[in-house]
C-alpha cells in the first residue's frame, strides 16, 4: 500500500494518505480534548483530503483515547478573550458540524478508549462509526450541569430515537459499544486488536466505490433526515443528474454486463 505523509499547518491533527483514503489522526495530548484548535485541525485535514482527491476520510486517534470530551478550561473564558488566544481561534460548534456534514465523500470514524461528550459529538458527524469492544462511549455533560453543546442531542435522536437519546443525555452514562450498536448509534464493534485493520478495510471499500453516487447518497440522506422523505423525493431527480453523467456509472454498467455484479473498478469520476 502506497503511503505518503503530508504535514499540515496545525500538528494537532496528522494527515496521511493511503491510496484513495486519507487518515486524519487526532494527536492533542493528553486526551484529544475538544476545542476550536482541534475542530479547526480536523476541518483543515478534511480540506487537504479533498484537495488531494481522496475518496474517503478515516478519522481516528493517535492517543490512548479517542476523546475525553471538551476542554473545560475554555468554559472559564469570556468569548472575546477565548477568540483572541493564540492557537485557539477556530470554527464555532455549528460551523464545525456543518463543515463535517458538507464533506462530499464518506467519513469513517474509528473509536478506541473513551469517547465522551464532545468527542462523541465529533463521531456523530460521520457516515460510519466503528468501535473497539473495550471502548466506552457516552454523553456525560449532565455531570457538569450541561447538556451536549455540539449537536449531540439531535444527532442521537436521529440515530437512536427520542427515548434513548434522552436517556443518553440525561443519565450521562458510559455505554459499551455492543449496546450502542444494537441501538444503531454506531455501525460495528470489533475486538480491539482488529480495530485498525477493519477500519481501514471499510474506509478503502468506501474509497474504492462510486464516489459521485456516494456524494449524492449523503446529500439525499441528510435532506431526508432534516426535511423529510417527501422533500428528498422532490429533490432526488436533480441531485442524481451527476450520477448519470459519471464515468463510474459507465464502468459499473459495462462491468455488470460483462462479468456480473460487484466486480467494477471505479475511478471516482
Amino acid at each position: 500500500m502506497n503511503k505518503k505523509a503530508t504535514p499540515i499547518k496545525d500538528p494537532i491533527v496528522k494527515v496521511d494518505h493511503f491510496d484513495t483514503v486519507t487518515v486524519l489522526e487526532m494527536n492533542s495530548p493528553p486526551h484529544n480534548l475538544v476545542g476550536p484548535a482541534l475542530m479547526a485541525g480536523i476541518l483543515d485535514g478534511a480540506k487537504l483530503a479533498l484537495d488531494r482527491g481522496a475518496r474517503c476520510i478515516l478519522l481516528k486517534s493517535g492517543l490512548r483515547n479517542f476523546s475525553a470530551g471538551a476542554d473545560l478550561t475554555l468554559f472559564d473564558r469570556p468569548s472575546k478573550e477565548q477568540n483572541s488566544q493564540p492557537g485557539e481561534s477556530g470554527p464555532t460548534a455549528v460551523e464545525f458540524l456543518k463543515g463535517m456534514e458538507d464533506i462530499p465523500i464518506p467519513v469513517v470514524v474509528s473509536i478506541h478508549g473513551v469517547c465522551l461528550g464532545g468527542g462523541l459529538e465529533i463521531a456523530l458527524t460521520a457516515d460510519y462509526i466503528i468501535a473497539a469492544r473495550s471502548a466506552r462511549i457516552g454523553s456525560v455533560e449532565a455531570t457538569l450541569g450541561l447538556n451536549p453543546l455540539m449537536g449531540g442531542v439531535q444527532r442521537q435522536v436521529e440515530r437512536v430515537g427520542l427515548v434513548r437519546a434522552k436517556e443518553m443525555s440525561m443519565l450521562a452514562r458510559r455505554y459499551d459499544p455492543t449496546t450502542l450498536e444494537s441501538w444503531n448509534l454506531i455501525n460495528l464493534v470489533v475486538d480491539d486488536e482488529q480495530l485498525d485493520d477493519t477500519a481501514m478495510s471499510i474506509a478503502q471499500e468506501l474509497g474504492n466505490g462510486p464516489t459521485v453516487a456516494h456524494g449524492v447518497t449523503k446529500t439525499l440522506a441528510r435532506i431526508a433526515a432534516d426535511e423529510g422523505i417527501t422533500i428528498a423525493d422532490e429533490k432526488m431527480p436533480e441531485l442524481q443528474k451527476p450520477i448519470w453523467k459519471s464515468a463510474d456509472l459507465k464502468t459499473g454498467l459495462a462491468s455488470f454486463l460483462k462479468r456480473g455484479p460487484g466486480l467494477a473498478r471505479f475511478e471516482g469520476q
